[in-house]
């Protein structure tokens, strides 16, 4: 499912205009990175829980000329889904 396709379902479920579900979209997807950057988690029971994960720096190995390199730390966004979802997904 993309963008468009999701809208067009939020539009259908809620009974609102397409227009008001992409900017309810757009709202939440802004509101949930602007928490994420900050380190917040984002915690939608029910659904799962959104947070950012450290990952350490790391040597790893150029796989063409067998060169290792040193791979720098960053921060991942890790999403984690929650019992009932997981339960419908089964």
């Amino acid at each position: 499912m993309n963008k468009t396709e999701l809208v067009n379902a939020i539009a259908a479920e809620a009974k609102i205009t397409k227009v008001q579900a992409k900017d309810a979209l757009e709202a939440a997807i802004k509101t949930v990175s602007d928490a994420l950057v900050k380190g917040d988690k984002v915690a939608l029971i029910g659904f799962g829980t959104f947070a950012v994960n450290e990952k350490p720096a790391r040597t790893g190995r150029n796989p063409q000329t067998k060169e290792t390199i040193q791979i720098p730390a960053k921060k991942v966004v890790k999403f984690k889904a929650g019992t009932e979802l997981a339960a419908k997904v089964k």
